[in-house]
């Protein structure tokens, strides 16, 4: 693989430790800060907000730009935001930069996938693709907690700094290992790149993304109180827990790429299958603390196998706008994250038991095998109706226009005079 890779690793690895660490900092920032936990949860939502408008957004303005400068300067935009969130004086200040640091997220991830993607020969392109988000999937298993305990220790305005610094990290190594566009990019312009995703393919992966993400969601939003009420495992088992569902993610994540090479599709349904099978045994396997970690770490590997074929169906749906595609794909998944939360929070509030959230997180992923499905039934009625419309030109050509009239003899062997 291109080390322009592991450049687009590194920002994934930052991106990936500055959204998911402010999970583990919300006593120490709501205690400093003087705010309640739930005021201090709004830091997490205001970072999703930020990742869900400036995905497409920014995706979209900068498509006329070569494509090693937008990622340098997301980049840049992300090391502004999370240094001012280091520095922020109060909640408010601090929200607002939350929500600057999400707004590169999903640009910088959709990207990064499509030039990962053009760094590669097309048989290894999906593995191109898990290799960058091989950062995403490391944050949680050493970036996070790394931070976390940073934040504890010292103060959680130095997790943030720290996480500036792997910003500038990413930054070098982006301007040294990307190489410059070859040739021009095209000039779309901004009504262009957004007609593109009115594309009926396009919005059928974009919702498989947020059906099979919002499964996953469901059921990892409630794993603490599933593993320590129904399992047994103390608080600081769970740390160890997540860290082991970090390793399924990465294994997950390599294998998907790897898959998705011979057969996009079908690591998709695999994947999204796998998913529906290890939630709807989350109620059996939390009865034993060896079953509920083994359960905890292959349903990382479960959803994390279907990234890279998610990332590249959007791609490929939307071949003109390949950049915005993808960057709404990252949008998606945040909605997935929202949407997951609070689907698995109402089964818990319908008294349906503390693993009902997983059994609904199955339900959602069945519902993402049904959409992705539907695409793959419209993308066959859509291939054949190419095919038809081939047969009736191809009918309709004159006889002197058919490669076998413009020869130069007859049917009879003898010569055919030459047009004038």
């Amino acid at each position: 693989m291109p080390l322009a890779v592991l450049a687009l690793a590194v920002g994934a690895f930052g991106i990936g430790t500055t959204e998911f660490v402010m999970m583990g900092l919300l006593p120490d920032v709501a205690g400093d800060l003087r705010v309640s936990i739930p005021a201090a949860g709004h830091l997490v939502s205001a970072y999703a907000l930020g990742v869900v408008i400036g995905a497409p957004l920014l995706a979209a303005v900068t498509s006329r730009l070569p494509r090693r400068h937008v990622l340098i300067g997301l980049m840049a935009l992300f090391v502004v935001g999370n240094a001012l969130s280091a520095l922020a004086p109060g909640y408010h200040s601090l929200l607002a930069a939350r929500f600057l640091s999400g707004l590169p997220h999903g640009a910088f991830f959709g990207v990064g996938a499509v030039v990962a993607a053009a760094l590669v020969p097309p048989e290894r392109k999906a593995r191109s693709v898990s290799l960058m988000l091989l950062g995403l999937t490391l944050a949680n298993v050493i970036g996070v907690p790394a931070a976390t305990l940073m934040g504890q220790h010292l103060g959680w305005r130095t997790t943030f700094l720290a996480v500036s610094v792997i910003g500038v990290a990413a930054i070098a190594s982006l301007a040294l290992l990307v190489p410059h566009d070859r040739g021009h990019v095209p000039a779309t312009g901004l009504r262009h790149e957004l007609a593109a995703l009115r594309s009926l393919p396009v919005w059928l992966a974009l919702l498989t993304t947020v059906a099979g993400c919002g499964a996953l969601f469901s059921a990892y939003s409630y794993i603490t109180p599933m593993l320590t009420v129904s399992a047994g495992y103390t608080e600081a088992g769970v740390t160890l827990l997540l860290a082991l569902f970090g390793v399924g993610a990465t294994v997950g994540n390599l294998l998907g790429g790897r898959l998705a090479d011979r057969s996009t599709r079908g690591t998709l349904f695999g994947g999204l299958v796998a998913l529906v099978v290890v939630l709807a045994l989350f109620p059996l396997m939390m009865r034993a603390q060896w079953s509920a970690a083994l359960a905890v770490t292959l349903l990382g590997t479960a959803a994390f196998a279907t990234g890279s074929p998610l990332q590249l169906m959007v791609m490929e749906k939307a071949s003109t706008a390949p950049s915005l595609a993808s960057a709404a794909n990252q949008a998606a998944f945040n909605l997935a994250n929202a949407g997951g939360a609070w689907i698995g929070g109402l089964a818990l509030a319908a008294g349906l038991g503390q693993t009902s959230p997983a059994l609904a997180g199955a339900a959602l992923a069945v519902l993402g095998l049904a959409v992705a499905g539907t695409a793959r039934r419209v993308d066959l009625r859509r291939a054949g109706a190419v095919r038809g419309r081939e047969r009736v030109v191809a009918s309709h050509v004159p006889a002197l226009a058919r490669p076998e009239a413009s020869s130069g003899s007859s049917s009879t062997g003898e010569p055919r005079a030459e047009a004038v």
